[in-house]
């Protein structure tokens, strides 16, 4: 134990000379002149130039005497004599791509421009202008005539070879992480491929894009506890959006047939690999569908996610097979726990009473006292069978007492038009056909306020706008929800939700 916190120490007092010796050297360039200067403009990127010019032979690209001008933070050095070497790391491409290596001489930069160059040091923002060229081993380099300090790095990047080793440091310095660590530059470029690829399928399939507040005077749309505010001028109560799904819904009573928004959710809840209180959800509706064609249209919506972020829909996650390019599979919840936990009868799972204590007993959870046996057999699922729907998988037929948004079955009593898609036993989705009379909508709110009466957090309020927005006219429609994070965990292969979250939510730093 003494030798660790000796170790710890001796580390953090090598950083703070580092850091001390740092500040001299900035000190230094204060007297000098601009310590920070903005008018250097790089004209070229190193991946473009590896792209253009990386399998040009040596004499020809000498032949040819291109000159470039590029930018980067320096990751390797290289002093020599009369001549140095630096390579430097752009945002343009992957960690190969990305770099390019600087050559520094007396003859070509300079004697003084060499010699500053010896004392920058590694994580420094460097400019360059100079010719392209390839050294006897072949990498593609940079003569340097030109050679500029853009900005002092004043602190030290961790080992050039592993980069920051300690996770919850990579989610609170992510800034570090991403400089270091080209699998998570690999993640949030992943990322956003498949946010490009989301929006432009959407619009292609009719769908507007639109925003809705984020700060709601009625927290509405999902049952989940809200995170509370307050707004001062309006002297008033407000919560942070839980869901914009009752906004975007009056837009279908406005006239809107196809919206979407891809928007920030607060709930106040747990943090696990799973859960983060901000996340990002992709919601869409459009009037004259059914829930049966939401679920063919969010298939083609996810699967086209991944073959653009990734190059296809046949994916491996944490080493298993996963195959989003055949079609998704669909059950109700009954059929789930009949095929995962087949040791239950039929008369078990028509038995409320078998079914509070085996929940209780068995697992520990102990039901709300006005839950029905829709809501116990949803439970009783989520214990059992959840967990092990590794493929792609629609639940379907949700109970109306647990789906107070949705529209009642027309044929079976006490279900809904609703599903949950789940993947690798995540759920992904949650969509229905959209229930659309204001009689039965109110009736449901007022079910939901005597739910939250009884001691339910999650329990939806009465929303009186909607309600009158609903007697005005809206279409018969379908709407769903598509957890953002979720889905980017499944397409890089991330095993916890903060790899895929830039800037997630941690504890206080001790």
């Amino acid at each position: 134990m003494m030798t660790d916190n000796y170790s710890a120490l001796t580390e953090e007092k090598d950083e703070n000379s580092i850091i001390a010796e740092r500040r001299a050297k900035l000190a230094a360039l204060r007297e000098q002149g601009v310590a920070f200067p903005n008018d250097f403009r790089p004209r070229h990127q190193a991946a473009a130039l590896q792209a253009e010019y990386g399998d040009t032979e040596r004499e020809a690209l000498e032949a040819q005497a291109v000159q470039v001008c590029v930018a980067g933070r320096m990751m390797l050095k290289r002093v020599m004599g009369k001549a140095s070497f630096a390579t430097i790391q752009d945002a343009s491409g992957p960690r190969a791509d990305g770099r390019i290596q600087l050559y520094i001489s007396n003859e070509l930069t300079g004697e003084a421009a060499h010699e500053a160059f010896k004392h920058y040091d590694m994580g420094d923002i460097l400019g360059a202008e100079g010719t392209l060229f390839k050294t006897k081993t072949g990498e593609l380099s940079v003569k340097v005539t030109t050679l500029r300090l853009i900005t002092k790095s004043l602190r030290p990047l961790p080992d050039k070879f592993h980069g920051l080793s300690d996770q919850e440091t990579k989610y609170r310095q992510r800034y570090v992480d991403l400089i270091t660590s080209e699998e998570t530059r690999r993640t949030f470029r992943a990322r956003t491929a498949a946010m490009n690829s989301i929006r432009r399928f959407m619009a292609d399939s009719g769908f507007m894009e639109v925003e809705t507040p984020m700060l709601h005077p009625i927290p509405g749309g999902a049952a989940a506890k809200p995170f509370i505010t307050h707004h001062n001028a309006l002297d008033m109560e407000m919560f942070l959006r839980i869901a914009p799904e009752l906004y975007l819904k009056r837009l279908l009573v406005g006239g809107f047939d196809r919206v979407f928004e891809v928007n920030r959710n607060f709930r106040n809840e747990g943090v696990s690999p799973r859960h983060n209180p901000e996340f990002t959800m992709m919601e869409f509706y459009a009037a004259y569908v059914d829930y049966k064609w939401l679920m063919d249209f969010t298939e083609a919506v996810i699967r086209q996610a991944a073959v653009d972020a990734h190059g296809t829909a046949q994916l491996s996650y944490q080493g298993r097979e996963l195959d989003l390019s055949k079609p998704f599979h669909r059950m109700t919840i009954v059929q789930a726990i009949n095929k995962y936990a087949p040791h239950y009868t039929e008369a078990q799972l028509n038995d409320a009473a078998f079914l509070k204590a085996e929940l209780q007993g068995k697992f520990g959870v102990k039901p709300h006292v006005i839950s029905g046996l829709g809501a116990l057999q949803l439970a009783l699922f989520e214990e059992t069978a959840e967990s092990q729907l590794w493929e792609p998988t629609y639940i379907i037929d949700y109970p109306v007492e647990v789906s107070p948004l949705a529209r009642a079955s027309d044929t079976v009593s006490g279900i809904t038009e609703r599903f949950e898609l789940f993947i690798t036993g995540r759920e992904i989705a949650n969509g229905f056909s959209e229930l659309n009379d204001p009689e039965d909508q109110a009736a449901r709110f007022q079910a939901q306020v005597a739910a939250k009466d009884a001691g339910d957090e999650e329990a939806m309020y009465f929303d009186a706008d909607y309600i009158r927005a609903l007697e005005y006219g809206m279409p018969p429609a379908g709407g769903c929800g598509i957890g953002i994070d979720r889905l980017m965990m499944l397409i890089t292969d991330s095993p916890n939700i903060r790899d895929v979250i830039l800037f997630p939510h941690l504890r206080r730093e001790e």
